[in-house]
């Protein structure tokens, strides 16, 4: 079949290049697209929007230090500002694997800014007044540019999407654990019998290990506010007024609402996007926990006939497309799921940061997509598990009491009074006679109001 697709012809420091007629990018972002058919996978909506925080902060910038005219700075602005709010996303096309550094993906965003621009001073963007390197990259370089976008986008989600969802999820374990509270069960080390615990300290303990991971990501987003716009190609500032970065600075923060800083050390932010890495790390921590989370209330709401069923799930979806009537633990799998992605990209973003060579990291594309993916994924998984999983989880009283004085591990009490080795024969008769603790204690004569205290699951608490 014969294209329609109508081209205009572009040209860039290496030559002429095809470009479709109604791109509003231009010939770098074509050599990209041609050379990088790699994934089909483009650099997230946050990403974008952090690059047009950056090119719409530097245009006021440059137009404040005298740098760029008042009518091209603001027709940048203005293009800047569609970028921001998603207007020429479909433009944004280069692959997350590109050039290193990302410089195809900051020309994307200069050549599509500085066309609209054109357009919005002389309707058309075929009539180039306005340069994607002289003007909408000035006082910038794709070094501090791209690393800057990775902690605004991230700093972004893990403000408005991450910590309100990890937020919710610690409330409603603490809504379980208050209202568990009074329930008695039995405690299991090593999956077998130990002595006995509330439901609602065992959620006690869900609650407060996700807090001290907040605590955690909390930290490591404020070593995302450090950008370091300014430092241009290494960090030396080349070509800059000296009014830029207060300037730019100030302006990132109006427009993002976050307390955005110049780094303390200008050279070793260029150098390493280390918070990139504290950010990946406190993520996987958290991974690591909800694994550990949902695979115990997998197995306390496992049966519901042949299992410990000592909690009930909320019933989501079908759980077989053969078994009639089962019904799974989907959300808390895909939960699983999400958190072994998520270490997966840890492993991703350290081998990258392993490949920083003097005074930059050529791997941040790859950092950029793997950290504010996983930032987006596990704001969602934990979103969706504390409001369809945690918030409509039941309690079995009668089958947690079954099994707790069914529990060898009560002969614990025994030890005080009788010894260790005294109480280790009454456990190991109860177990190899299927009795219980209080039944053995009766056939040896041993029942006694204060053995029977010693045995009470009250008592071992």
């Amino acid at each position: 079949m014969k294209s329609t697709q109508s081209y205009r012809m572009e040209n860039d420091p290496l030559g002429e290049v095809k470009v479709p007629i109604s791109a509003y990018y231009g010939a770098q972002t074509q050599r990209a697209v041609d050379n990088f058919q790699i994934s089909g996978t483009k650099l997230p909506r946050s990403f974008i929007k952090a690059q047009g925080i950056i090119k719409a902060s530097a245009a006021i910038a440059n137009i404040e230090t005298g740098k760029l005219s008042k009518e091209m700075g603001r027709a940048i602005l203005q293009a800047s500002e569609e970028v921001i709010i998603g207007k020429w996303d479909e433009h944004f096309v280069v692959d997350v694997y590109q050039a290193g550094a990302g410089t195809s993906q900051n020309m994307n965003a200069n050549e599509v800014i500085a066309n609209r621009a054109s357009e919005l001073l002389a309707g058309t963007l075929e009539s180039k007044l306005v340069h994607a390197n002289d003007h909408v990259n000035m006082s910038q370089s794709t070094n501090d540019m791209f690393h800057a976008a990775i902690n605004i986008a991230a700093a972004d989600l893990t403000v408005h999407k991450l910590i309100p969802a990890i937020s919710q999820l610690i409330e409603e374990l603490q809504n379980k654990s208050a209202a568990f509270m009074p329930i008695l069960k039995s405690g299991r080390t090593h999956l077998h019998d130990a002595v006995p615990i509330r439901l609602g300290q065992e959620f006690s303990g869900y609650a407060g290990t996700i807090q001290a991971v907040l605590n955690q990501i909390e930290k490591s987003l404020d070593r995302l506010y450090e950008i370091g716009l300014g430092g241009n190609a290494i960090g030396t500032k080349i070509h800059l007024h000296e009014q830029y970065i207060p300037i730019v600075m100030k302006e990132v923060c109006n427009r993002t609402k976050l307390p955005f800083r110049e780094p303390g050390d200008m050279f070793q932010f260029m150098q390493n996007p280390s918070s990139a890495i504290g950010m990946i790390l406190s993520l996987k921590e958290l991974s690591i926990h909800l694994i550990k989370i949902t695979s115990d209330l997998r197995l306390l709401s496992s049966g519901p006939r042949t299992g410990l069923a000592e909690i009930t799930l909320p019933s989501v979806q079908p759980g077989s497309s053969i078994m009639p009537g089962k019904v799974n633990p989907a959300i808390l799998e895909m939960v699983h799921m999400v958190s072994c992605q998520v270490i997966g990209y840890e492993a991703a973003i350290a081998s990258a940061g392993m490949a920083g060579q003097l005074e930059i990291n050529v791997m941040m594309p790859l950092m950029a997509y793997t950290l504010l993916q996983s930032i987006e994924i596990m704001s969602n998984a934990i979103q969706t598990l504390a409001t369809k999983c945690i918030q409509g989880i039941q309690a079995d009283k009668d089958k947690c009491q079954q099994w707790m004085e069914a529990s060898l591990a009560l002969v614990t009490g025994l030890s005080p009074s009788m010894g260790f080795d005294l109480a280790s024969q009454i456990g190991l008769q109860a177990d190899e006679d299927k009795k219980t603790i209080e039944m053995v204690l009766s056939e040896k004569g041993l029942l006694t109001d204060e053995t029977k205290a010693a045995i009470d699951p009250n008592g071992l608490l």
